[in-house]
């Protein structure tokens, strides 16, 4: 948190009043489970972060994005286990397929361009919140 919260510090100043600053959280806030507490929590508290930054700093704009797993090349470490990685997300996610970096790039290109959105968190993992196990 002390990140963003000192990105949000140093840069708000110079932004220009309808200015837009994006935070960037992760599916694993919304989906704990064992070993992700440390993470979860955290990124469960830039939500938080983003709604109060936006009523600190207004009117420039604050808000977040929470991807679920992205085939960014993060996951390229795990050689041949990523496919099996990617194929178990896709069955995750309502939509039935995992994310690939436009999905981020366009989410967080439209906040920016957003002028009547401050504060809020998108998802962006396919409905996986929203899938029964």
């Amino acid at each position: 948190m002390i990140g963003p919260m000192l990105v949000a510090k140093h840069f708000a100043p110079v932004l220009r009043p309808a200015g837009s600053i994006v935070l960037f959280s992760g599916v694993v806030a919304w989906r704990p489970g064992p070993g992700s507490l440390v993470k979860g929590v955290t990124n469960g508290a830039v939500e938080y972060l983003a709604r109060h930054l936006a009523a600190d700093l207004a009117p420039v704009r604050v808000n977040a994005v929470s991807p679920g797993v992205i085939d960014s090349g993060a996951w390229d470490r795990l050689a041949d286990a990523k496919a099996g990685l990617l194929g178990k997300s896709a069955a995750g996610t309502l939509v039935g397929r995992h994310g690939e970096i436009d999905d981020v790039v366009d989410a967080v290109m439209w906040l920016l361009r957003a002028g009547f959105v401050s504060g809020e968190t998108i998802h962006l993992e396919g409905g996986a919140r929203h899938k029964s196990a």
